[in-house]
């Protein structure tokens, strides 16, 4: 496909990034041959098929480059993420029996080398800064130096079948060790052609998608790397996470990838930014907002309220587009439950946000919404090509080209989540008469009472995290008389204002699920353990790490 692409459209725009103060283009003929050149000097350099292959970079050109030319001589790419420890590099060198590794930074090198050694050393290890450099390395300049066309090497790769292994994607897990999930070309693909006709009401052409989830985590892999590219669409590398929003309105993008942590921050930030506005325009944003919500909830608004919905457009929704760039076509959420009133939020403002679900193990998308029938309270429908049914116990199983092969030297594992061909995803659903599905919690997460009752921690936790006043939330009461909460204040927030925040929340919720203690906890994040690199919180860890201060609140 990227090689057939390459050909297509050799003179159009393919990916963008940041280097030396300006932002610098790559057309899809300079890949195609950077891609051939790397694909020849990795062999050339000792690299087999079936080796796999380690690649621990930011979001740049270099890294779809690498991949393709790993995937052309059927090698496999272990994406590995950059806020990696050493000892997660060691788990991963060793699980996958990697002995060579494509590393950007300095830092990076570092790391991997460290843990290399702990393995028994490093057969291969390509620098793609020129400052990374040692003897002992091979400089990327020299992989993609040759400029010979890409025919032998397109010629080899158009002959993998589809059921070869193409790369090996260590879960972040919110608990345990990683597992390698093996993706064998069908899931991409199959990811790829159920998206394609999902985007079709779209009508997209020449977009313009803002990288900036890692390219580690399987959703922007697959989705935010090999689809939006089969789609001509160019690429734009964020500069980090930091400069997201400086970003989004000098690229101003058609598409873009919204977790629901940033979408809560943005929406947090709008609505502090309303309270310190004139009585006047808090009252024109709320009637912005009001209408905006009856018209996507399908309500027949009147003469006047259309007039004044569409100056209400200019005047309000507008500027809040514009913090996106302005011409957004749409938003794709996705890695975490997003919570229904904050997409009824952007969706009121006139901003798209398509949910979906996924993991890893199902190449990753399984259902998401299309963008001209969005049920935001759901995760869509399941995309073209994937069967889907509900176990007894509505367990969500997944049958299709998208499951993965099983994890890697892990049969047993392997076994346990995919029986009789369906992949047993943990997550508990319900399906409604238009076929669109939700997910009401992991299985193994529910809590459950003193007194039997079950109680969804993620339903709760989302409309905590909802309340601008906090951050993060974990709940707690397994085995308790009531549930029970670790809260973490937004910034500049009080515990006043969260415990107000906290008795909001109770009003919405049934008297069995409402908080009856909550206390006030650190921040939880990468560094300290209690977030995956995908910004998804580690329950199970928090409620470890906060033991002490959960035994006083049951107390």
């Amino acid at each position: 496909m990227m090689f057939g692409l390459a050909r297509t459209w050799p003179a159009k725009p393919m990916l963008r990034h940041h280097r030396d103060g300006a932002w610098h283009g790559v057309t899809w003929a300079a890949f195609g041959r950077m891609a051939a050149s790397c694909a020849r000097h990795l062999r050339a350099a000792g690299v087999s098929a079936g080796d796999r292959v380690v690649i621990c970079a930011e979001n740049r050109p270099e890294y779809p480059i690498a991949e393709t030319a790993l995937m052309a001589i059927r090698a496999v790419p272990v994406p590995t993420y950059t806020t990696n420890t050493v000892a997660d590099h060691v788990h991963i060198l060793r699980d996958s029996g990697a002995r060579a590794a494509i590393v950007s930074s300095p830092a990076l090198v570092a790391k991997l080398r460290e843990a290399g050694a702990q393995v028994g050393g490093l057969d291969l290890l390509v620098v793609m800064e020129p400052e990374a450099e040692t003897p002992d390395t091979v400089a990327w300049a020299t992989l993609v130096g040759d400029d010979q066309p890409l025919d032998d090497i397109a010629l080899e790769a158009s002959g993998i079948p589809p059921g070869a292994l193409a790369c090996l994607i260590y879960t972040s897990g919110t608990g345990g060790a990683p597992k390698g999930v093996m993706l064998p070309h069908r899931c991409i693909l199959s990811n790829c052609r159920g998206a394609f006709s999902l985007v079709k009401p779209l009508k997209l052409e020449d977009e313009v998608y803002l990288s900036y989830l890692p390219l580690s985590h399987s959703y922007e892999h697959t989705v935010g790397q090999f689809f939006v590219l089969s789609l001509g669409t160019e690429i734009v590398y964020c500069r980090g996470v930091e400069h997201l929003a400086a970003d989004l309105l000098a690229i101003r993008p058609t598409l873009m990838t919204a977790v629901p942590r940033v979408l809560e921050v943005i929406r947090g930030r709008v609505l502090a930014q309303v309270a310190r506005q004139t009585p006047r325009r808090q009252a024109l944003f709320q009637r912005a907002l009001a209408l905006g919500l009856r018209r996507i909830e399908g309500e027949r608004l009147g003469v006047a309220e259309r007039i004044a919905d569409a100056v209400l457009d200019r005047l309000v929704r507008a500027k809040v587009r514009a913090r996106f760039g302005g011409r957004l076509k749409v938003a794709m959420s996705g890695g975490a439950r997003l919570d229904p009133e904050v997409g009824r939020f952007f969706l009121a403002l006139g901003l798209p946000i398509m949910q979906g679900y996924g993991q890893t193990e199902a190449g990753p998308v399984i259902s998401a919404n299309p963008p001209d029938a969005i049920h935001i309270e759901t995760v869509g429908r399941v995309l073209e090509g994937v069967e889907l049914r509900l176990a007894e116990d509505g367990e969500i199983l997944v049958r299709g080209d998208l499951v993965m092969d099983g994890y890697w030297g892990q049969p047993a594992e392997t076994a346990a989540v995919i029986r009789d061909g369906w992949l047993h995803t943990g997550d508990i659903g319900a399906l409604d008469a238009a076929g669109y599905l939700r997910i009401t919690d992991r299985k193994k997460d529910m809590i459950v009472l003193s007194g039997g009752e079950n109680v969804s921690p993620a339903k709760i936790e989302g409309m905590l995290m909802a309340e601008p006043a906090i951050a993060q939330a974990v709940v707690a009461g397994d085995g308790r008389a009531g549930v029970t909460a670790l809260v973490v204040p937004a910034e500049g927030q009080d515990d006043v204002a969260v415990a107000i925040a906290v008795n909001r929340t109770n009003m919405r919720l049934s008297v069995t699920e409402r908080i009856r203690k909550h206390a006030i906890v650190p921040a939880f994040t990468i560094e300290n353990g209690l977030m995956t690199p995908t910004q998804k919180i580690r329950r199970m860890m928090v409620l470890r790490a906060n033991a002490e201060v959960l035994a006083g609140l049951h107390g």
